[in-house]
């Protein structure tokens, strides 16, 4: 596995929701951060994949399988006001930010109605924008 973390502005560490992906250096509104890659699977076999969530449909086609450790952007956390927007592009899925993001700011993007409807609604959304830290400090 290659050592990003001196070419790339972001850092893996602990977050609000578990482990998350966080910028150490300044990353433009507009930037790219990071490709989200796994394998391939055929939409037709998803349906084998149910220990992970971290499926992404590429197209009517085919689905990214970003479980493996090696892919980075599976760190990203989701977030109701996100700083940064998966973008599919020629068959990829590239990570770009939304607005200037901040060093020590963790990275986010919204994963979508179905996947909330799903898997955080049901818990409750444990993001910033829904709880942010002073309410959770406050609550302590």
């Amino acid at each position: 596995m290659k050592d990003d973390t001196r070419e790339n502005p972001f850092r893996v560490r602990r977050s609000q929701t578990g482990l998350g992906l966080f910028a150490t250096a300044v990353i433009e509104k507009g930037a790219f951060i990071v490709e989200y890659t796994g394998n391939r699977v055929p939409n037709k076999d998803v349906h084998l994949f149910r220990n992970t969530r971290y499926l992404f449909e590429l197209n009517s086609r085919w689905t990214i399988d970003g479980s493996p450790r090696w892919n980075t952007a599976r760190y990203i956390n989701h977030s109701c006001r996100p700083n940064a927007e998966p973008v599919i592009s020629r068959g990829r899925i590239l990570i770009r930010s939304k607005k200037r993001i901040r060093p020590e700011d963790e990275i986010t993007f919204n994963y979508g109605k179905s996947y909330f409807e799903e898997f955080i609604k049901p818990v409750g959304c444990k993001c910033r924008a829904c709880n942010p830290p002073s309410a959770v400090k406050a609550g302590a």
